[in-house]
């Protein structure tokens, strides 16, 4: 488990990147909204690509070995950014996006069914809960980060370089953890496969199958929100983007609060319940910061990052309940097919932006979240309350 939550930190490091590259890349390539939300794009298309083959690669070399070559092949994506910066072409940007989101796609296959299977069942959404809490401690350091090492180069904007030396240290440290953890037991993780049931019969798992409309439509409002945050703050308070993205750790830090108390609520209520509790709370906080100005509409926004909070690891563990034991697996790489809603909603949360405007744009996470809501009501019978003993 500790192996485990290390590996969720950096992934969150790496992935919450990109909400300072929206605005990093926007700046020096001079983009629309939707342009520049092709970053995200490309990043999390790689899930909707890649996700059966990694999770069929998964089956063969198991857990261990899949996250091994995952934070490799992540390492690989990061420093293809250099030729991207020497030869300053955006296109290739959102090529080595896709590489790397490619390494982070089979980390997610084998670490999230890894998580729920290393203890008893009924507490699989807490334990996984917890280590999405250190993937919020990733996501919450990496706006500062970014900020730091990136966006305060944006006082030249006809250049790049401002990613090369961030990531080419992320890549070494990447190549560490590959090694490290190539060389730590984890024996006693592997499940067997049964492959009596094909791929098209476990997605016919209804309970499956709404839970990828579900993942999609989570990851999809909280990466669009994400995404265009420093833009959004920028517009409401003419704040510049270095200072701007601190607020962005807010929206990830509450999350990550949040992930660490859902450690106990749902230890002590339905899951069901308390994700739809956390979606119906989120509409309220989007609504109002769509109706408001200042940072009253600001701290709307961020509010919503404490509804996130649970969410992910939630509808994971209740769209997988039911299966058959060793189909983890393939319910997980169909699960992680889905996070490429990150790629669609933000893409047209941001021509939605270009049409009208960013204040307004937020409708279509609202629509995101009214689904988890019904997601959870079609789910609270299938899931009894786990109450925890003294």
């Amino acid at each position: 488990m500790t192996s485990l939550t290390i590996l969720f930190f950096m992934m969150g490091l790496i992935t919450c990147l990109n909400d300072i590259l929206v605005p990093y890349l926007k700046a020096v390539f001079s983009l629309s909204y939707s342009q520049a939300a092709l970053v995200q794009f490309c990043f999390f298309a790689a899930y909707g690509l890649t996700s059966i083959p990694f999770s069929q690669l998964i089956e063969k070399v198991g857990y261990q070995t899949g996250m091994v070559i995952g934070f490799s092949l992540a390492a690989v994506g990061c420093l293809l950014f250099y030729p991207a910066v020497a030869l300053h072409m955006y296109a290739l940007f959102l090529a080595a996006l896709f590489v790397l989101a490619s390494g982070i796609v089979l980390l997610q296959v084998a670490a999230n069914p890894c998580v729920s299977v290393i203890g008893p069942p009924a507490t699989a959404s807490s334990r996984l809960t917890m280590a999405q809490a250190f993937n919020s401690l990733g996501t919450f350091i990496a706006p500062f980060f970014g900020a730091y090492f990136i966006l305060s180069a944006l006082v030249n904007v006809n250049q790049a370089e401002g990613v090369v030396y961030p990531y080419l240290g992320i890549a070494a440290v990447l190549i560490v953890i590959a090694f490290v953890l190539s060389r730590i037991q984890l024996s006693g993780l592997e499940q067997p496969d049964h492959h009596d049931k094909p791929w098209r019969q476990v997605l016919q798992q209804r309970g499956l199958l709404l839970g990828m409309i579900g993942i999609f439509c989570y990851v999809g409002a909280e990466v669009a929100i994400g995404s265009f945050l420093v833009n959004y703050i920028k517009e409401l308070t003419q704040m510049p983007e270095a200072k701007a993205a601190s607020f962005v750790a807010l929206y990830w830090g509450a999350a990550m609060v949040g992930r660490f108390v859902g450690i106990f609520s749902l230890n002590t209520f339905s899951p069901a319940r308390v994700l739809a509790a956390h979606a119906t709370i989120a509409i309220i906080f989007i609504a109002i910061s769509m109706n408001a100005s200042g940072m009253l509409a600001v701290f709307s926004m961020l509010a919503v990052g404490l509804c996130n909070s649970i969410m992910f690891p939630t509808i994971f563990t209740l769209a997988i309940k039911g299966l058959a034991s060793g189909q983890e697996k393939r319910g997980s790489g169909l699960l992680a097919t889905a996070i490429v809603g990150g790629a669609v909603i933000p893409l047209l949360t941001g021509l939605i932006a270009d049409r009208f405007d960013l204040h307004h744009a937020f409708i279509l996470p609202i629509v995101c979240y009214a689904y988890i809501v019904w997601f959870a009501a079609t789910r609270r019978d299938h899931v009894a309350i786990v109450r925890t003993h003294p």
